[in-house]
């Protein structure tokens, strides 16, 4: 089940680093401050924590913007669909 909420920023876990375009998030921070994120990043959930794999320009954005949550769609997964992200 894909829940859509609200997630503060400091509880999304990046395990993995991805090289951003400071161009793609300049013009995400101006649609943002704007009109508000749109497009909800993907979040797993597991075992209560959250962990990010997509959304890295929108998620830098709306850091950079200084917000303390993100608009996320939320993922149940056991721990081993994480393990086969982090492969």
């Amino acid at each position: 089940m894909v829940r859509i909420q609200e997630i503060p920023l400091n509880q999304i876990q990046r395990p993995l680093p991805r090289a951003n375009d400071p161009n793609k998030v300049e013009a995400l921070m101006e649609s943002i401050a704007a009109i508000g994120q749109q497009e909800p990043i993907d979040v797993l959930e597991v075992d209560g924590q959250y962990f990010g794999f997509s959304g890295c320009h929108r998620y830098e954005a709306c850091q950079r913007l200084g917000k303390e949550t993100i608009l996320a769609r939320v993922r149940k997964a056991p721990r081993s669909v994480l393990k086969m992200h982090l492969a």
